[in-house]
Parts: structure tokens; sequence; C-alpha cells
């Protein structure tokens, strides 16, 4: 969210601008499927029932819907990077629609810290619903560590 801002009651149909500042980042692994960071924001949960690596995959695909539906992108792209590798991982400015809404008391499980209590289910906001599937889109964890502003554009 942005600084010292308060979550808002956003809601299914929403249309939000959404964007991280670029971060510097370290590329841990690449395989033929996918380039790995070391994630620059959240902390692995030591109490976890989950063992997260403390990275995030990118599709080294241009052509994958994990690449073409991811908020977060690198730069250079990941089909351009190679173990060791210092990259900027980061949003663009881009607009989303939520699709879902995910509460969770207690903040859910994942493996990392901040654990997320509100997490929304988004794809570009010019996607047709028509084209949408269960597995489409990306997820924006209100409580991240990661500094994301979020801005409510319009609502349906």
């Amino acid at each position: 969210m942005g600084e010292n801002e308060p979550h808002q009651d956003f809601q299914i149909g929403d249309i939000l601008r959404v964007s991280c500042p670029q971060t510097p980042a370290r590329v841990a692994h690449v395989s033929r499927s996918y380039a790995s960071v070391e994630w620059p924001w959240a902390q692995i949960d030591p109490e976890s029932q989950f063992r997260w690596n403390g990275q995030r995959a990118f599709a080294v695909s241009p052509d994958s819907p994990d690449w073409t539906m991811s908020l977060f992108k690198t730069t250079p792209e990941p089909w351009n990077l190679h173990v060791g590798d210092s990259c900027l991982v980061g949003i663009p400015e881009t607009l989303v629609r939520i699709i879902d809404i995910g509460r969770y008391d207690p903040p859910q499980d994942v493996g990392w810290l901040p654990r997320p209590h509100t997490m929304l289910g988004v794809v570009p906001a010019d996607y047709p619903d028509e084209a949408l599937s269960e597995d489409d889109g990306d997820t924006i964890d209100l409580d991240s560590a990661a500094p994301l502003t979020i801005e409510l554009v319009s609502r349906a």
C-alpha cells in the first residue's frame, strides 16, 4: 500500500493502479523454464509448515502466462539472466482488475513473513472476462513487505 495508507475496502471488479519501485536482487538459480531471484522483501518464516527458499521464480519464456500475468518484472528480463547476475525487480505502473479477494484470520501460512491477511487476485484491467480461467492472474498481498503503491482507479 502507499505509505501510511490504511487498507481500503476493495471489491471484486475494482480497477487498481499498482506499482513497486525497482529493487536490486541477485539471480540464484536458472533452469530451462525459470530464473529465480533472491526475494528482496519477505523473510523466511521459521515457524511455517512450508519450506520457502527465499526466492521467487520468473518464467524465461516471454510468451508464458507465468510471465505475462506476473505483476513483478525483472530488468533485464528473465530470459537474459544467469546465475549470480544482479537484476532489478519491481512492478511497473500497471492497471489491474480484482477478480478475487482472500481474507485470512489468522493470517495465511505461506512460508514467508509477514503472513498475509488479505490477498487480491488480479488480472490486467483489459483482460476479457470470457477468457478467465481459475489459474489466470497474479495476487497482491496487502500486507506485503514490498513497498507497493495501490490506488483505486474505478469501481464497477
